[in-house]
Parts: structure tokens; sequence; C-alpha cells
């Protein structure tokens, strides 16, 4: 009976948000490769185009929450078409723009629907596939990210370099535009909405179990992405691999990412705390093993595709477990989610830039890396400990067994 549930298939809105995700995580990640580019067009150094990447950071940080809370009242249909129409406004406002400033405006009002696209596509999906298929929507839904980093990335690279990044940003606006219409039509309506006030909604930052998910979150995808950001100066400068061949193992990254979303999804319905252990303990792991073996190539290419695996699973198990703590206001629980997620990423590209310019040199980041994995195990050990995922009837009768209250929990 269990079984059935399980291979039930997802609804086909869940795939759409996929798509929508697809373009969402490109827009974020393939900045990075046109930065030369840009800055050369709009007359700014490159590390003044920089910005370009930690204003969208900072609008994913702050607008995800706020953007959540300030459109609680409408239709969820009607904000992720909102969502992707600001998406396509925001690129279309740069692509016009001769000046840096205003693609920088540009770049938060992106972010802003980006955060809030997002959040309520993780309620949307979750909510469409029901409590047992929750963590699979999700690994479906954030395998748009994977994909991005294995296709939209290298792609939108090479695009790029030929057409512009004008060219690029005129691309994913045309898209979002459609994504909106596709969506708009097939995204299920809100049949018996709840009135949502904004006690209820702000009453899950009272939950201290959703408080300890987002800093597993933060610590775990922060630790990865650590690694990750300077993944080109470890292979070229120290593994010996030619900066020609850096994109491809980048594609093999993308690839685990890929794969790991769907495979977190799938166990991270029967066993969530269980799963996270494994995506921060596979993560940390992977980044203690990349330390030293980084000065073989064999080693190192199976490790950094293992990375994506364990990594990017965060994407499939985090949400879900935020939305199931902050039951009361479920927006608002995601969007959270999406901030910690960029919190990691800003604090851990940081922390790594500067181990990279100290003595431990291109090990530094997956050092950092490794460290933020594993404290990212204690607030899970906490959640474990407290019993956050049982549910009574299974209480009764793990009573009956001679396990310990953590190994229990591990099981859930």
């Amino acid at each position: 009976m269990p079984s059935t549930t399980k291979k039930a298939k997802l609804p086909i809105v869940v795939l759409l948000l996929a798509i929508g995700t697809f373009l969402m995580s490109t827009t974020e990640f393939v900045i990075a490769g046109l930065l030369p580019n840009m800055a050369s067009d709009l007359g700014v150094s490159v590390s003044q185009a920089g910005l370009l990447i930690t204003a969208f950071a900072i609008g994913m940080i702050v607008g995800a929450p706020t953007i959540s809370v300030a459109t609680m009242r409408l239709p969820k249909r009607l904000t992720l078409v909102m969502s992707l129409l600001l998406f396509a406004v925001g690129h279309i406002v740069a692509a016009l723009s001769p000046a840096f400033e205003i693609v920088l405006i540009a770049r938060v009002i992106t972010a802003l629907a980006t955060g809030a696209f997002l959040s309520i596509a993780a309620v949307v999906a979750t909510s469409a596939a029901g409590p047992a298929n929750a963590s699979r929507a999700m690994g479906v839904m954030m395998s748009g990210m994977g994909l991005a980093i294995v296709a939209g990335v290298p792609l939108g690279s090479f695009i790029g370099q030929a057409i512009g990044w004008r060219g690029i940003f005129w691309a994913l606006a045309i898209l979002a535009a459609i994504a909106a219409v596709v969506i708009g039509k097939f995204a299920p309506a809100d049949e018996h909405q709840e009135v949502i006030t904004l006690r209820s909604q702000l009453g899950v930052l009272r939950e201290g179990k959703l408080w300890l998910v987002l800093a597993t979150t933060a610590l775990v995808s922060g630790g990865f992405l650590a690694a990750y950001s300077y993944i080109s100066p470890l292979l070229t400068e120290r593994t010996g691999i030619s900066e020609a061949a850096v994109p491809l193992l980048l594609v093999g990254f993308g690839i685990g990412a890929l794969l790991g979303t769907v495979v977190a999804g799938r166990t991270g319905d029967r066993k969530p705390l269980a799963t996270y252990f494994a995506i921060g303990g596979g993560s940390a792991l992977v980044l203690l093993m990349l330390i030293p073996l980084s000065t073989f190539v064999v080693p190192t290419i199976v490790l950094v595709i293992l990375l994506g695996f364990t990594g990017m699973g965060v994407t499939a198990i985090a949400t879900p477990l935020a939305v199931r703590f902050g039951h009361s206001g479920p927006s608002l629980a995601a969007a959270l989610t999406v901030s910690a997620f960029n919190v990691g990423i800003a604090a851990a590209t940081w922390l790594a830039g500067v181990a990279l310019d100290s003595a431990l040199g291109t090990t530094g980041p997956a050092t950092v890396g490794a460290a933020m994995a594993i404290l990212g195990l204690i607030p899970l050990i906490v959640l474990a400990l407290m019993r956050a995922t049982r549910n009574p009837v299974s209480t009764r009768a793990e009573h009956t067994t001679e396990m310990t209250t953590l190994e229990r929990d591990l099981l859930v």
C-alpha cells in the first residue's frame, strides 16, 4: 500500500516549475561567465562588475521572505506568474540599459522575482504532490537547478561570448514570459485557500525546529559551494588540469548535482533526517578527501562529481522540512529556506576567498567547506534528539525496541 503512494505520478505542474527553476538558476549562475564581457561593455572593472553577483545574493536573502509576506493573501498561481513576468522585466531593463547602475538595480529586481518564485513554487509543488511525495516533488523541481549547471550555464556562457550578454538576457526574458503563460494555465488554483494572517505567517519565526533546519541549510549548502566557487584554481594549479578541460569537469559536477537532487527527493520523504545527515556527512567526507587527493587527476574528477551529488541534495530536502516545521506559514518557511541557502553562499564564498589567499592556498576553500558541512550536522543531531520527525503512531511501536533515541530518529 505505501509503495503505491510513492510510485504515483507527480502532477505536471511540478515539471513546469522545474523549468521555471532552470531559468532562475541559469540567471543566478551564468553571470559569472559573462562578467568580463559585461565589464567591458558597461565601462567598469571586472571586480566592480562582480557587484552584480553580490546584489543578486542580497536581493535573494532579503527579497524571498519579504515578498512572501507581502503576497501572502494573493493566489499562489498569480504570484508565480507575477514573479516570472517581473523576472522578464528585470532582464529586459538590464538588456536595454547602457549604465552599470541601472543594470545593478535590474539584478536586484530579478533577485526579488527569483526568491519569490522559488519560495512559492516550493509550496505549490509539495502541496500538489501531497505529503507522502513532498521531497520527491522538490527533488524534481530543483533538478532544474542541476540542469542549469549542466547545460544552462555552460551553454549560456558559450552563447554569451558569441552574441553578447544582452542577447542572453533577452533570451531569458522571452523564455520567462512563455513560462508565465504556461504555468498560469496549468498551475492549480487555490481551491479552499485559508485566510492567512500576518500573525500566522510570522508565527513560524518562533519555531525552533525551523531555525535548526535553516542553520543546517546555510552551513551545508555553503560548505559545498565554498569549494565549488573556487574549484577552478584548485583544478588548474594543484591538480594540473588544463583550463580548457575545466568546463567539462564542471558539467560532471552538474550531472552529479542533477542526480543528487532526484535521489535525495526520493529518500527524503521516508527518512528526512537520515537523508539530510547523508547529504551533510557525505559533503564533508568528499571535501576532506579532496584536500589530500587533489594532486591526483582521476580521484579529483571523481570527487568533484560526488561533491555535486552530495551537496545539491540540500535543495530537495531543506524546503519540505522547513515547511513541515513552519506549517502555520509555509510560504514564509520556504522563503526563509531560500534566504538561508543564499546566506550560506555569501558567507562561504567570502570565507573561502580569505582561505584561498592564506597559507592554505588552493585547498583553503575545501577546508572551509568541510568545516561548514561538519558544523551543519550539529543542528541535525539536535533535531534527532528532539525526535522532530516522529509521528505518534510510529512512536508507540518504537518504544518496544532497544534502539537509542538518536538511532531511532535517524531511521524515521
